[in-house]
């Protein structure tokens, strides 16, 4: 019995070694496997609206339509702001008339007008001054009353303020208009001006053009309905660029480095990976969300990826779920 015990011992020590060894190997394994990550193809939407009110006219599209950028896909009524426009334009050409005619300033035959008129007050003036100074004489004799002396100055100041209006009138039409008066005509053109750019701008508005190329998933509304301005009428996948959403705990994120280059894998097509690279990195830590598959606890804190998908096709769609691979970008980098 006891020479058995020294060869138990060696078995139990072998044991530790080769546990320890296969343990050693096994954590070399991990260290050495390449980052695997788990996300969606990102969904991105526009609602798109018309950014004036009216009645929709008409729609060129469906729900599922492929759509391209600058294509026109809705229509408003266009009556009321055709008229806006016309509005707007006569207002402008008035306004433009008004400034043209305060900057002229006043014509020869107004001046000459102004002139007789100046002429003609000096001469009523002068007889009632005369006429006045006569009255003086008579009234020194008694020989009229003080109600006809009255009458004759009230007559002559009367003729005076009318000989002053004359001169001032003829003074104003010989230098022109005041610069406030230029101002505020010049102030009311840019203002017609301005309505009259909003009028043609809120005529381009009637007709909704697709900002980018996707696919429509959503006809909120038919033709004939009563619009407010901003109201959702269509609602736009976007097809490109595509994007993958992913998430990587703390201890991998030395690996998910903004421009590395990684494998992309869907279901349908596990042998022939997409290729991809890392455009983002979130710099905030968060819960891992619920809708991503990961053999990781779910309270793990992760850091979301945006995976750029250099070259997609449309075999990839909105919230498809993928699996990323580090494996074949690594070496796609050391190459």
């Amino acid at each position: 019995m006891k020479g058995k015990k020294p060869a138990v011992v060696v078995i139990v020590i072998i044991a530790l070694l080769a546990a320890c060894v296969g343990g050693w190997m096994w954590y070399r394994s991990q260290q050495d496997r390449p980052l695997t990550l788990y996300g969606n193809v990102d969904i991105r939407t526009v609602n798109m609206s018309f950014r004036v009110g009216g009645r929709l006219a008409a729609l060129n599209v469906d729900e599922g339509d492929a759509i391209k950028a600058g294509e026109p896909l809705g229509v408003l009524d266009q009556g009321p702001y055709d008229n806006a426009l016309l509005q707007a334009e006569a207002n402008v050409a008035a306004a433009q008339a008004k400034y043209d005619l305060v900057i002229a300033g006043y014509r020869d035959e107004e001046i000459a007008q102004a002139a007789a008129q100046v002429n003609q007050a000096q001469a009523a003036f002068d007889y009632a001054q005369n006429f006045y100074q006569r009255q003086q004489g008579l009234w020194a004799t008694r020989v009229i009353s003080a109600n006809d002396l009255e009458n004759a100055r009230s007559s002559s100041e009367q003729a005076k303020a009318t000989l002053k209006a004359a001169k001032d009138k003829l003074s104003q039409y010989r230098t022109g208009n005041r610069p406030q008066e230029i101002a505020q005509a010049q102030a009311s053109l840019q203002q017609a001006k301005a309505q009259l750019a909003q009028a043609r701008l809120d005529l381009q508005d009637t007709t909704l053009i697709a900002p980018s190329n996707g696919t429509l998933l959503t006809r909120a509304v038919e033709p004939g309905s009563m619009l407010n301005a901003g109201s959702t009428v269509l609602t736009l996948s976007l097809t490109r660029p595509v994007w993958v959403r992913a998430y990587v705990n703390e201890a991998s994120l030395n690996q998910a480095k903004p421009g590395s280059e990684v494998q992309i894998y869907t279901d349908g097509r596990p042998d022939k990976p997409y290729r991809g690279k890392i455009g983002f990195v979130s710099p905030t830590a968060e819960f891992t969300p619920k809708t991503v598959e990961t053999p990781d606890l779910r309270t793990d804190l992760v850091y979301r990826l945006r995976i750029i998908v250099t070259d997609a096709d449309d075999s990839l769609r909105q919230g498809m779920p993928v699996t990323v691979s580090f494996e074949g970008g690594q070496q796609h980098e050391q190459q």
